[in-house]
């Protein structure tokens, strides 16, 4: 066999793994909504943080000191505090906006609602005039916009004013992961994504630890069941932190353009699993919903990707 035919052999049987691989945290990431739903009925959301904000910085050390060893990247002191904003954005807004979300919605509608992040990416890009819209993504944007409505009012005309917050709690958390997804990429390119990923982890976690510190601290952890630490470190370790290292390397093999797209499954299987594990159920005016939001994400993020 020539080594092109070899090398050729390698990719594919690396972007078949990848596949696999993105596929398998399609289905975590999917089932995690209703793990944490789970969890809650156990652990309250403010507890929740605290133990995942004295995991997650362990583990953004270790991952540190497994690629740098113990001398961490010098940077200058603006990026420094770049990455002080960005963790700030990205966990003490967003993750915790997220948390509290979830437990006041339901599974289902909580993937639909996170899965509008594009729509903010692609405005907040137009905001900072780093893009301009196309007329085919303006109408991506209305479309995914009506379908947000057609979706939240599905809880409104039955008066379910708390899961209605949590879902535009969650739409406001979608917003916070774009900003930070378009103030990330520039320190990624300077300093790597696990620099940033390491440092903006560790800046995020400690204003998150000492707000949650006095709920944290009364909590009986050793009482709690083994159900709840298995959901518990699910939706911290496997989901989270290894979750998002597997999906940088599956957009690394297979490129984001390629991946991006079986994001869009993962409101099916989030739905499927409450569906068969939870009791929430689904009217039409909710799936439809459902699908006018993913139509109009998926119209905005994917029109106009040659002309960028």
């Amino acid at each position: 066999m020539t080594m092109p035919a070899v090398a050729a052999a390698e990719h594919a049987r690396r972007d078949s793994i990848a596949l696999a691989a993105s596929l398998v945290l399609i289905l975590v990431w999917g089932v995690n909504f209703v793990v944490q739903k789970a969890v809650f009925e156990v652990l309250p959301p403010t507890g929740f943080l605290f133990a995942r904000y004295l995991i997650m910085p362990a583990c953004a050390l270790a991952i540190l000191l497994h690629a740098y060893g113990p001398s961490f990247p010098r940077m200058p002191a603006s990026d420094l505090w770049a990455l002080a904003r960005l963790g700030f954005v990205g966990h003490a807004l967003h993750v915790g906006m997220v948390t509290y979300g979830i437990d006041w919605s339901t599974p289902f509608s909580s993937s639909v609602i996170l899965a509008c992040g594009p729509i903010f990416t692609l405005l907040i890009l137009r905001w900072v005039g780093l893009e301009q819209l196309t007329r085919a993504q303006i109408a991506g944007v209305t479309i995914a916009l009506a379908g947000v409505l057609v979706f939240l009012s599905d809880k409104l005309l039955v008066g379910r004013l708390q899961a209605t917050g949590g879902d535009l709690v969650l739409l406001v958390a979608a917003a916070f992961f774009s900003l930070y997804t378009v103030r990330a990429k520039p320190l990624i390119q300077r300093h790597g994504g696990i620099t940033v990923m390491g440092y903006a982890t560790l800046f995020g976690s400690a204003p998150i630890v000492l707000l949650s510190a006095p709920v944290g601290l009364s909590i009986d952890w050793t009482g709690l069941p083994m159900l709840t630490w298995f959901g518990l470190l699910w939706a911290v370790i496997i989901s989270a932190f290894i979750g998002w290292l597997v999906w940088g390397w599956v957009n690394a093999v297979r490129g984001v353009a390629r991946t991006a797209p079986l994001m869009y499954l993962m409101p099916a299987v989030a739905g499927l699993a409450a569906w068969l594990l939870t009791d929430e159920r689904f009217t039409l005016i909710k799936i439809a919903g459902a699908a006018i939001t993913l139509a109009g994400v998926a119209v905005a993020q994917f029109t106009g990707r040659d002309r960028a």
